[in-house]
């Protein structure tokens, strides 16, 4: 759908200088843009390769100088390139219409405008909100509750009796509410624990693809609204996650860890069970938190064992420097034997 640039500027709420009448239809980069695309400039080294682009419409921050185009100043020229696009680009189609090769139990009730894919399974008394689409292979355990404008990519699993809000994205090969990995040793063997708990998704999460989220064991596994998980994490039973956080690929959280809300995950970040990160905690890449630890709300932390992000910078600059402090404590070790050290 092409849009103008008066309509998009009202759309975002910001200043607008030049034509209102230029034309958008997509968002690019620089390099790749077309005239009709919408590009953004969030910081004055880049306000060259804007000056260059073939865009004729610019998101920018308030003191950038771009000659000749259609400007549309905000404080915050990146989330509102982000909600452009959003607003601009419809998502493409996972399915259309219930394919004839899926396989639809009686009891499973649709709400309006239902899509679902080829050779997807679609279980008893499985409940699905308007408008959410179902990607070829799909597998809905009995009992899921879906909400309204769900998207979910081909391949994805849920187990029975999952529960998620609205507009939740789940990509490819996703497998949610499957059982915890708890056991009890004794008489020579591993007893499976009780995994009985289910699974509840708040509005608006999006998980990646291959990432595997288990059930409770006793309580629930709560992924709170507007939570963003990467590709390949795995979160493991009556883990908690509070709003707005972020989980980078890899991430691996043991059992019954509780995150707050706005916490921030690196890539490879592993936490040990019955954890608390508090709200606004960030954990930087290859962060490991031992068990039952406490992460403080706002603090930073880097490191196995995760410490706080000043005291691993300073160690590993220490670290760096062990080559050159063993070499001078040779010397000082010879000159104490009696030996003469020169430079």
């Amino acid at each position: 759908m092409t849009r103008t640039a008066e309509e998009l500027s009202r759309h975002l709420g910001t200043e607008l200088e030049g034509d209102p009448r230029a034309p958008l239809c997509g968002v690019a980069s620089h390099e790749s843009a077309t005239p009709e695309d919408l590009i953004y400039v969030d910081s004055p080294r880049f306000e060259e390769s804007a000056q260059r682009s073939a865009a004729r419409c610019v998101l920018a921050f308030a003191e950038a100088n771009l000659r000749g185009k259609t400007v549309l100043r905000t404080a915050k020229p990146k989330l509102a390139f982000a909600k452009a696009a959003a607003w601009l680009l419809e998502p493409a189609r996972i399915a259309e219409g219930i394919h004839s090769t899926a396989i639809v139990a009686s009891t499973a009730r649709f709400g309006v405008g239902v899509s679902i894919g080829p050779y997807a399974v679609i279980e008893e008394d499985v409940e699905i909100g308007a408008g959410t689409q179902i990607g070829a292979f799909c597998f809905l355990g009995r009992g899921a509750i879906l909400g309204d404008g769900c998207r979910l990519f081909p391949h994805v699993t849920l187990y029975p009796a999952v529960r998620m809000g609205r507009g939740v994205i789940l990509h490819a090969g996703a497998v949610i509410g499957g059982d915890g990995f708890g056991y009890v040793y004794g008489e020579g063997r591993h007893w499976k624990f009780p995994q009985v708990g289910k699974i509840e998704i708040g509005d608006d999460v999006e998980i990646g693809s291959n990432t595997a989220i288990d059930r409770g064991s006793l309580d629930n596994t709560v992924i709170a609204a507007g939570v963003k998980i990467d590709n390949l994490v795995q979160i493991a039973h009556n883990v908690r996650i509070g709003e707005n956080s972020v989980l980078a690929g890899q991430t691996g959280i043991s059992g019954s860890v509780s995150l707050g809300r706005g916490v921030v995950c690196g890539g490879q970040v592993g936490i040990a069970d019955h954890v608390t990160v508090e709200d606004g905690a960030i954990l930087g890449a290859q962060a490991g938190v031992f068990m039952g630890k406490t992460i403080r709300a706002g603090q930073t932390v880097m490191g196995h064992p995760a410490r706080p992000a000043a005291r691993f910078k300073e160690q590993q600059g220490w670290l760096a420097r062990l080559p050159q402090l063993a070499e001078r404590l040779k010397k000082l070790e010879r000159a104490m034997m009696g030996g003469e050290v020169k430079e």
